[in-house]
């Protein structure tokens, strides 16, 4: 069993980064290009690190499922990426944000890595300007800033509402430059379905072409995965529905730990499901929160009256609104962290006064920021009494400027326009901050391999605070990445190119071959989304937004019957040597089985709540989570034995030395 080693530098905290870039050891630049490196997935902390390895001279073979690196899941961000820069001069600081994100993620996260977090995210920020990102400018041409969810302060640097798609050009750019330079080999539309070990390191992958169906070997002197997070458990989440945790359920059945499986993130600001022909969710930025007001009807009656369509949101008077977040927590408002507002969402949902036709929706309403903007502009423009169609004129102006691709997207999925009618959310399965455990180099268990991004486990705890998504896949492949896994293979200068035709890799690609064989070749009669969506409703029902100990065993049970069922009885129509979505799906759905039912052990096994794991039987008199600091103040990280579902705890235990531990409050 291998030993749990954060690997953590002794000295102040604020020195601890600096201090291990000093201490470990380099490559020399003439050596780096005989040095081989795969990048399981291309988003932003995949791009990013495939093109600042390659620019350090480093061989690097990457790889993403999509017919290109644009279509990674990061683009999807809209609302924008943090930085203590302090651009705003109100208060802001390394501390500060690290202080932030502790707290935001209930504390349990590593101080350590989270500071490191903070304190290289201005370099971020200067990085993507350079590369010509359109960060949003102020008037005078300086860049703005706005707030998000659980801070205090304007931090989150942001691009109109597309920021992740202007970042992830940004690393295209940078990997294209790579691969005119012959230092990146792409093979998109290819899926790593193993690892390959050899001596206790990882040396390669096996990866499927997804057009031709070949299977293929590639070898390298180290592999990291950086292929995102697994929220499609669920099966509807804000996720791409491509996205998937093979690469890291594989490398996690070769060795690596997986660490805190049940801290998912529900993102308060989506657009409500509206019925069971829907495969996906779509995301309203948690930007929207800066200026939108949540609330529900005070009255049950209104609320039933808006269910039926017998009255319309714009019918209510502001007293006859609950503008609950505001109520409940006056401090934060509606800028309270995602956990927080998705719970607060739920319980008024569940109390009655949902407004959509299931019960199941709030209001995000602009009506007030319409109009304070509208007075602001029309002050500035010298109109000190403007009417009111002039002041809803410029304020929507600016609601567009700011915002208007958001508010077009929710027109053409919703049919109603958003200036006018207040937006319907919901919360939805959005980030997971469990993931792969690594140490502070960013390294799994399993030697030689790596984690970065989402897909793993180390800077947001129980809670991800808005905006940190970006920023925590870029300093891990822009500014951490690089250093550390110089350290590692610096001893691998003399080892010369890893050869693929040995038995290790013969092993490994017959495993692969017998699994898709076995699923191409069952007689099954329920397509593979028949199953997806059975584990979906589990999981949502029984680990989604409030968890008990009854639902998690039961959970756990289902799950096990419905992967033996899956086994039994899919079907995939087509064949291996072929392009075949289905067959993509059920390998991907095969381990979403497996991860379920280690989701709903981990969440079931911490009996208290924090930040996105919300228990029941933990909770205080109003209703907020209960944490156990004496009991649970640890990383869980599993170890798999063979048997999904039985896997063994190992626990980081979770020291702080430079923040108070106390209860979060937001009030």
């Amino acid at each position: 069993m291998s030993k749990l080693d954060s690997k953590i530098p002794k000295g102040p905290l604020a020195d601890k980064w600096t201090k291990h870039k000093n201490d470990i050891n380099l490559v020399n630049p003439a050596n780096k290009r005989n040095i081989d490196v795969i990048m399981v997935g291309t988003g932003l902390a995949g791009g990013s690190a495939a093109a600042t390895l390659a620019e350090l001279g480093y061989n690097v073979k990457t790889f993403c499922y999509q017919d290109s690196p644009r279509r990674a899941h990061s683009i999807a961000a809209q609302g924008g990426i943090n930085a203590a820069k302090n651009y705003q001069g109100d208060g802001d600081s390394n501390y500060r944000l690290f202080y932030d994100t502790i707290k935001g993620g209930d504390y349990r996260s590593r101080e350590a890595n989270v500071y490191r977090l903070a304190e290289v995210s201005a370099n971020i920020i200067d990085q993507c300007v350079a590369q010509g990102v359109p960060f949003a400018r102020e008037y005078g041409g300086y860049l703005d800033n706005r707030s998000f969810g659980g801070v205090l302060v304007s931090r989150t640097f942001y691009a109109k509402g597309q920021t992740g798609q202007q970042l992830l050009l940004g690393a295209y750019s940078a990997m294209n430059r790579q691969i005119n330079r012959g230092k990146i080999t792409p093979y998109n539309r290819h899926e790593m379905l193993d690892l390959v070990i050899v001596d206790g390191k990882a040396r390669g992958i096996i990866a499927r072409d997804l057009v031709t169906g070949e299977i293929e070997r590639h070898s390298a002197h180290a592999v990291v995965i950086a292929s995102g997070g697994y929220g499609n458990v669920f099966f509807l989440s804000t996720n791409a529905m491509g996205s998937n945790v093979t690469a890291s359920w594989k490398i996690h059945k070769r060795g690596a730990y997986f660490a805190n499986p049940c801290y998912t993130q529900i993102h308060p600001t989506c657009i409500p499901v509206s019925g069971d022909h829907q495969s996906k969710l779509t995301l309203m930025s948690e930007s929207l929160r800066n200026d939108g007001r949540i609330w529900v009807p005070k009255k049950k009656e209104d609320a039933e009256a808006i269910r039926q369509g017998k009255k319309k949101p714009n019918d209510l008077s502001a007293e006859e609104r609950d503008y609950y977040l505001e109520r409940r927590y006056p401090s934060f408002g509606n800028l309270v962290p995602r956990d927080v507002a998705s719970r607060a969402a739920k319980e008024r949902c569940d109390a009655g006064y949902g407004v959509n036709k299931t019960g199941q929706a709030v209001y995000l309403d602009f009506a007030s920021a319409i109009e304070r903007y509208g007075k602001e502009q029309a002050a500035i423009h010298g109109n000190h009494n403007p009417s009111k169609d002039e002041i809803t004129k410029l304020g929507k102006q600016v609601i567009e400027n700011k915002y208007g691709n958001l508010f077009q997207m929710y027109e053409k999925i919703v049919d109603e326009n958003p200036y006018e009618t207040p937006m319907m959310i919901y919360p939805a399965v959005h980030y997971t901050m469990g993931g792969v455990w690594v140490d502070y180099n960013l390294q799994s268990t399993i030697p030689g391999c790596y984690v970065t991004g989402e897909a793993n486990f180390s800077d947001h705890g129980a809670n991800r605070l808005g905006a940190s998504a970006l920023m925590q896949g870029l300093a891990d492949g822009y500014f951490v990445l690089p250093y550390t896994i110089g350290d590692y293979l610096s001893k691998d200068i003399k080892t010369g190119k890893i050869p693929t035709d040995t038995k290790e890799f013969d092993e490994a690609e017959n495993k692969v071959r017998e699994l898709l064989e076995k699923l191409v070749n069952n007689k099954g009669t329920h397509s593979v989304d028949y199953f997806h969506k059975k584990l979906g409703h589990i999981m949502w029902n029984k680990c989604g937004m409030a968890r008990n100990a009854e639902d998690l065993k039961s959970a756990m049970a289902e799950i096990r019957a419905l992967r033996e069922e899956f086994w039994k009885d899919v079907k995939v129509p087509g064949g291996m040597n072929e392009m075949n979505a289905e067959l993509e799906k059920a390998t991907r759905v095969a381990d979403f089985l497996e991860l379920g039912e280690l989701f709903a052990k981990d969440a079931l096994h911490r009996n208290e709540s924090c930040g996105g794991h919300f228990r029941e039987e933990y909770q205080t008199e109003e209703g907020e989570a209960l944490r156990d600091d004496e009991n649970f103040m640890y990383v869980a990280a599993w170890e798999y034995t063979g048997d999904p579902g039985n896997e063994v705890l190992h626990k980081e235990e979770l020291e702080y030395e430079n923040i108070e531990v106390k209860s979060r409050s937001y009030k």
